[in-house]
């Protein structure tokens, strides 16, 4: 293909990710430098006691946001370097609380108990999702052809519905008098409450995440069996090779760039977990660092956003994305250019 072909291909999806995706990252981390707070002033209030004669008036000075000719606050904006990152990661607090081995005072601090919670839910759900995709498609894949099509519809609703709408009907189903929480209280003969403490809130919140995307790891996986080499299966089953044997030397060698895909989504998607903590508020036991961001985007009891704050995490959370990403990347590359060679 000609340069100029593929640049014309190329151009257009290359200007869209710089406009949308390139430039607000750069705006965003060069903004977490720079805070904006509305300009105070001192204004003198004359306050009077009622009465003729005896009318008693003091002043007082009050300090509260300066107004413009439109009588909109005005706002002024200065360089801050990294204090923003210090508001969020608390480097003091957290010092103290590593010298004196306080786990709970760690735990205080949100950017770091949202962290903590961030990566044991992606790191517990991404084996389970591959594992259950994987065991999907190998189930599917050994169905007859009247059966795949049903099975195959069925296995992806969990996928097409909206994830704030299935976290609320976890919420719904467990939450109080839910069905699934009065038919345990039944047969166990107890009283349970599933969002009266932090670690049912977070198998619940794993549950529905590797239920809502283990459908995407198995249409993924099962695609990638279709084109599994069946003259090297069947040499294998001659050989006497066990299916447990044909499935770990054959199969899963052949879906690892699939499986390497589907964990590098996964990955993505479960540190920037959100839908979950929204759709069963958890947020009083367990937050997410993108639950985070949100917080400091909402505006306070004076109706300020802390939006430089809101910057720092984005940039943090991104920082870590890439850090998770990055092992995985090495090796896609590695594997990429072994088969170049």
């Amino acid at each position: 293909m000609k340069f100029k072909t593929f640049a014309a291909f190329v151009a257009p999806s290359l200007f869209m990710m710089l406009l949308f995706i390139a430039a607000p990252l750069v705006l965003v981390f060069v903004e977490s430098f720079y805070q904006t707070n509305p300009r105070m002033e001192a204004v003198s209030v004359e306050s009077c006691t009622p009465g003729f004669g005896t009318q008693t008036c003091t002043t007082q000075t009050k300090i509260q946001p300066a107004l413009d000719a439109s009588g909109h606050q005005v706002m002024e904006t200065q360089f801050v370097g990294l204090d923003s990152y210090r508001a969020v990661l608390e480097p003091q607090k957290l010092w103290d609380s590593l010298r004196t081995l306080d786990w709970n005072g760690i735990m205080q601090i949100d950017f770091w108990k949202a962290l903590q919670f961030t990566l044991l839910f992606t790191f517990v759900t991404l084996p389970l999702v591959l594992l259950l995709g994987l065991g999907l498609a190998l189930a599917v894949n050994n169905l007859t052809k009247s059966l795949r099509g049903p099975v195959i519809f069925v296995s992806l609703l969990p996928f097409i519905i909206t994830p704030v709408i299935g976290a609320l009907s976890i919420r719904w189903l467990f939450v109080g008098d839910g069905i699934l929480t009065r038919a345990m209280e039944h047969f166990s003969g107890t009283d349970i409450s599933m969002f009266a403490q932090t670690w049912t809130i977070e198998i619940l919140m794993m549950f529905y995440r590797v239920w809502s995307n283990a459908p995407f790891a198995f249409i993924i996986l099962y695609a990638g069996l279709q084109g599994v080499n069946q003259d090297a299966v069947e040499a294998a089953m001659i050989d006497g090779a066990s299916r447990w044997q044909r499935l770990r030397y054959i199969i899963v060698p052949y879906l690892m760039p699939l499986i390497t895909f589907v964990a590098l989504i996964h990955l993505m998607d479960a540190y920037r977990v959100f839908d979950e903590v929204v759709g069963l508020r958890t947020q009083g036991h367990v937050i997410s660092l993108q639950y985070l961001t949100y917080q400091f985007l909402m505006p306070d009891v004076s109706g300020n956003r802390s939006i430089s704050r809101a910057e720092a995490s984005s940039m943090l959370t991104l920082i870590g994305i890439v850090l998770l990403l990055i092992p995985m990347l090495r090796r896609t590359w590695a594997d990429q250019k072994g088969r170049a060679q």
